[in-house]
């Protein structure tokens, strides 16, 4: 059974307050775009009148993802609709492991992964096949966040290509009403943020958004 990372969020601000979360964009081979999805969204109320805390879990395991879109990836609206994961491997440094898999288009669908050639450490990789523009077809990596898969970040595939994704185990958390799988803008989002880095091995942390509205990482484990 995979590792569950949990943030557990506690608002001590005097009104309630959406927060969203959201993940560091993994590492893509090539100079296309990133886009980054929020992954949950809830409504936290003061925590001395309601006593409430907001904990987000999210599976350590790796998923590929693969999503149909009518266009372009636009900031505030739905990342696609029809989609597809894959539980899937990193490369390691040295021997082999489950982290390639094939897109299909019609049906739309990931095969199961195996091991590919030259794929970097620490990444896993999507062929696409061929098809023909104008569709659109977003790749990257995918998350199981409270017990359902979001895209998190993804990059347009083209047609008969391989995609290459690393990703990177930091989340955010900040106040705003982004519902899961819309795009967000990761850097305006990132600066006010909470940043809650799990590459140290952590698995659980605890962060307050303060009465002043500034964050707070109030313990690691």
């Amino acid at each position: 059974m995979s590792t569950l990372l949990t943030i557990n969020v506690t608002n001590l601000e005097s009104a309630a307050q959406n927060i969203f979360f959201f993940q560091q964009p993994a590492i893509y081979t090539g100079g296309a775009q990133v886009y980054s999805n929020s992954l949950f969204s809830q409504l936290l109320g003061n925590y001395d009148q309601t006593g409430t805390i907001l904990t987000f879990q999210v599976n350590m395991q790796f998923y590929a993802g693969i999503q149909q879109a009518h266009s372009t990836p636009k900031v505030g609206h739905s990342s696609g609709y029809s989609s597809a994961s894959r539980p899937i491997d990193l490369a390691p440094a040295s021997g082999t492991a489950n982290d390639w898999t094939t897109a299909s288009v019609n049906p739309l669908g990931l095969t199961p992964p195996t091991s590919g050639s030259g794929v970097e450490p620490g990444a896993f990789r999507i062929t696409t096949p061929v098809y023909d523009p104008p569709a659109i077809y977003n790749v990257g990596s995918a998350v199981n966040v409270n017990g359902g898969i979001v895209l998190s970040n993804f990059v347009i595939a083209d047609p008969n290509s391989n995609t290459d994704c690393q990703p990177i185990l930091t989340y955010y958390v900040a106040t705003g009403n982004y519902t899961p799988g819309t795009v967000m803008n990761f850097t305006q989002s990132s600066t006010s943020a909470a940043t809650c880095d799990f590459t140290g091995g952590y698995t659980i942390i605890d962060v307050a958004l303060g009465a002043n509205g500034s964050w707070t990482v109030v313990d690691a484990q």
